[in-house]
């Protein structure tokens, strides 16, 4: 039974069952606490905690999900998958246990033929936690399994929580037993892989607080409303069905490893070191393939990293395969041809998914070969020292800086004929592994508690009026201050204002929020922010600036109407940015970002090079053509669907509802769906100058411009600069280019000339500063300063020719200070002799530097130091002849 297959019938069964079939949400969340969407639950995690009311009583759903916590266990273990999809039924405040255990018996054990996925119930084993005796008594009463093959077990594996205040409960889960060929006796409590789990029924009954742990919590009482979540593992049931192994053998992912075979010439099954290394390749590939069609593309930090991570694994292991050249258009394509059927957008957008794909081999292949480089130099470095283990420092360098993967680095070294300090590595990894963790419980505690929306959102859905209107008649619903519930806000201050309706745009798809102010009877408040904390909810941060608002007052929201209508040339601007960009570029230019604020606008999008000058000209000529011909600008309401089909452009990064927004600027030619604000034609755009292009990414380009009457004041701003140069340099405007180009050489030419007039004039007091040799202890200490100088090469310079000048027969220090820049450096120097007797240069220069105020060091021989106070070098030479007569 093929994956897509038993993901369709498991939809059909739930949808007869009377669920809305919800389609999966983006593998990129907008939880603040998660990178992905890690989990089936993370998109009904408002309608679980009640933040949100749930739009239906039952649902079901495939979710796409991300994990990648235990990625070493990849390709070793059958179940381990960094992408999977989770099948999942909910109900909400509807069936219970009894509903959730009686639909999960019979999906699983009906005959395929009637649209069951047809287990035979002899192998099937379930848990339920260690006190629920209900579940217990409901798997007795509604499936034929005897009563040793429901196992009680603690809290530890059947009781879920977040680790956060909020819902709870006990689960149920559902076990396959492979048979004794697999593994040992004893059901699910043995921990054997043996017995894989399928499914996950968790019912969320309790409330609880005080969480000291996952597993160590204080229940507060029964959830008014039970709701259900569960979750049964696509993979795993598929491997099960289609009669192999692993998941990486199923349809949906061995066509992959089939593909990583045929390139490295290997046999799969004949090494276990190569064969996770398929599966490795095989896994990661489809989970870059998912990420890049969600949007996410490759870079150094965030969702970004674990991308690249994922790709950089699996070129790693196409290389211990054998495989050093490019393979990932190979890979990626296998991977397109077998996720297709259940995601058909890895299809029709793979032009600019393997786009970036390529892009980031290409550049990963660059750097495996840089970092060959620099580890050859360690080792020729350790051997030269006499030494056989690289230190676990430059490996971890290797590793972290230039993303040189250590199991090469152990190869390389190996065939070098030494080894690597391994556990100095693996130290400074899990240090990293523990910042990283550190900062994740960071990012976790310092979360909002949303519940604290939870009554205010049940009221019902905000209403926006500010397509139509800038002032709206509303009603205080409820007033925040310090995160908690109050019924009076008073003069000073910083107070959340839920109202019923606002004609103020909350800050959502780029564009920053309106300005304005909110009045009633005898109270203003100004508008600092406005955000909606949970969907369907508007929040306006405020500080009151008069009088006292309570909840239940009349207020009126007023929106700074200037402020807006620039707002709203940025937004429109934008989209005529967009499709510049894909006029020019091609319709591979996709968005990958944006900002719009007055007067500005800020736009990335996928594209793998800079834009020459010329470029840059079309686009902005094309855009502000677009504004010339005064384009109606037109918005309409529609279904998700009727939307896509009309060409519209769904964004990557939104989250989009049944009914969307589109937005026309002159028919199909810019159409996107967009919830934001807009002019009514183009020509309100004003004027668009494009003042800035840059790099965001190995993929990405952004674009930056300024709009209206900014734009304006921008290139106002230009022209008398031109007009100034004119005037000074006497020359023509269209010579100014060639006229500033001769200034230009003539000036680095005299610095040239200047720069060797110094040097001479250093080099001829090399007579006069020998002559100040004095004694300090055992040593001939010269330490002068020379004033102002023209480099601090100059100074080390002649710090060096004093140095030979005073022969090898005396042991000899050598420390000359210098202004360079307004910034006093001192260099040390130190002949055979004197390295000898204990005296080292770079010591010597940081005594230096502690009496400038700064820092400094070197090697033994020669070393520089500086800081911030200039008239403290004769006290730092004089330190320095202190230190050499105290050595």
């Amino acid at each position: 039974m093929k994956t897509a297959e038993i993901a369709q019938r498991y939809l059909d069964y739930f949808q007869k069952k009377g669920h809305t079939i919800v389609p999966s949400a983006s593998l990129v969340t907008d939880d603040p606490a998660l990178l992905f969407t890690v989990a089936g639950m993370v998109p009904f995690i408002p309608y679980l905690s009640g933040d949100v009311p749930a739009p239906y009583a039952r649902a079901a759903d495939v979710q796409k999900c991300i994990r990648t916590n235990d990625i070493e266990e990849v390709g070793k273990t059958p179940r381990h998958g960094t992408f999977f999809q989770m099948l999942g039924n909910w109900s909400f405040g509807d069936y219970f246990k009894e509903g959730a255990i009686s639909f999960a018996w019979e999906l699983l054990t009906s005959p395929e033929s009637e649209g069951g996925l047809g287990f035979d119930p002899k192998d099937l084993w379930v848990t339920v936690y260690e006190d629920d005796d209900e579940a217990r008594d409901l798997w007795l009463t509604h499936s034929t399994l005897p009563d040793e093959r429901i196992q009680r077990l603690g809290k530890d594996t059947n009781y879920w929580s977040t680790g956060l205040p909020g819902p709870a409960g006990p689960c149920s889960e559902i076990f396959f037993d492979r048979g004794p060929a697999y593994g040992i006796d004893g059901g699910p409590a043995t921990d054997d892989d043996r017995y894989v789990e399928i499914w996950n029924l968790v019912f969320m009954q309790y409330e609880i607080t005080d969480v000291r742990s996952k597993y160590d919590f204080t229940i507060v009482g029964e959830l008014p409303n039970k709701n259900i979540d569960t979750g049964m593992g696509l993979e795993r049931v598929a491997f099960i069905k289609q009669g192999v192994d692993n998941m990486y053998e199923t349809d949906q992912v061995r066509p992959v490893l089939d593909k990583a075979v045929e390139l490295s010439g290997k046999t799969y099954g004949a090494d276990h070191e190569d064969d996770v290394r398929f599966r490795v390749i095989a896994d990661h590939v489809r989970s870059s393939l998912m990420l890049l069609s969600d949007g996410v593309t490759p870079s150094n930090d965030g969702r970004g990293y674990i991308l690249r991570r994922l790709m950089r694994r699996a070129i790693r292991s196409m290389r211990l395969l054998g495989v050093d050249g490019p393979s990932f258009a190979e890979l990626f394509a296998a991977s397109r041809d077998a996720m297709k059927e259940s995601y058909p957008v890895v299809e029709t957008d793979y032009a600019r998914l393997s786009q970036y794909a390529l892009a980031e081999e290409a550049t990963f292949l660059r750097t495996l070969e840089a970092g060959s480089e620099l580890l050859d130099e360690s080792v020729a470095q350790t051997k030269a020292q006499g030494g056989e283990r690289l230190s676990g420092a430059q490996a971890f360098l290797l590793h972290d800086t230039y993303g040189f993967p250590i199991d090469l680095t152990l190869e390389i070294v190996e065939e070098a004929g030494l080894s690597v300090d391994r556990g100095a590595f693996d130290t400074l990894m899990q240090e990293q592994r523990e910042r990283a963790k550190a900062d994740a419980r960071s990012r976790k505690g310092q979360l909002a508690d949303t519940s604290v929306y939870r009554d205010f959102r049940a009221r019902g859905e905000t209403v926006f009026t500010g397509y139509s209107e800038l002032e709206t008649g509303t009603t205080v619903l409820g007033l925040l201050v310090g995160g908690v519930s109050v019924d009076r806000a008073t003069q000073g201050q910083i107070a959340e204002v839920i109202l019923g309706e606002t004609a103020l745009y909350a800050e959502s798809g780029g564009q920053v929020a309106d300005k304005g102010i909110i009045v009633g009877p005898g109270y203003e408040l100004e508008v600092l922010d406005v955000q909606k904390p949970v969907a369907g909810l508007v929040s306006h941060t405020v500080e009151v600036t008069s009088g006292e608002v309570a909840v239940g007052e009349a207020a009126t929201t007023i929106v700074d109407a200037a402020n807006r209508r620039a707002a709203q040339q940025a937004h429109s601007a934008t989209h005529l940015v967009h499709a510049a960009l894909r006029d020019t570029l091609g319709k591979s230019a996709t968005q990958a970002g944006s900002l719009n604020r007055a007067g500005y606008l800020r736009f990335d999008f996928s594209w793998g090079q800079s834009l020459s000058p010329e470029t840059r000209t079309e686009i902005e000529e094309i855009a502000n053509n677009a504004v010339r011909e005064n384009l109606e600008v037109t918005t309409r309401i529609m279904s998700l669907d009727e939307a896509k089909a009309a060409g519209a452009m769904a964004l990557f990064g939104e989250k989009y509802g049944e009914t969307v927004r589109m937005v026309d600027i002159g028919g199909p030619w810019s159409r996107e769906l967009c919830a934001g604000t807009h002019v009514s034609s183009s020509a309100e755009v004003g004027l668009i100058n494009l003042v800035g292009e840059s790099s965001v990414g190995a993929s990405n380009r952004r674009v930056e411009a300024l709009v209206g009457q900014d734009a304006f004041r921008e290139l106002a701003a230009e022209r008398a600069i031109v007009s100034q140069l004119t005037s000074s340099l006497k020359t023509p405007r269209d010579q100014l280019p060639t006229r500033i180009a001769e200034l230009a050489a003539s000036l680095k030419a005299a610095e040239k000339r200047i720069a060797q007039f110094e040097a001479r004039a250093l080099a001829d007091r090399l007579p006069q500063l020998v002559a100040t040799a004095s004694a300090a202890g055992a040593f001939q200490v010269v330490a002068e300063s020379l004033g102002s100088a023209g480099s601090a090469d100059d100074v080390r310079t002649l710090a060096l020719q004093v140095r030979d000048r005073l022969g090898s027969e005396t042991a000899a220090i050598v420390a000359l200070g210098a202004v360079v820049g307004e910034r006093p450096v001192v260099v040390v120097a130190t002949n055979d002799r004197a390295r000898a007797a204990g005296a080292k240069a770079g010591a010597l220069a940081k005594v230096a530097a502690g009496t400038l105020g700064g820092g400094g060091g070197g090697r033994d021989d020669v070393a520089q130091g500086g800081g911030t106070d200039p008239a403290a070098l004769p006290a730092a030479l004089s330190a320095v002849r202190r230190a050499a007569g105290g050595l």
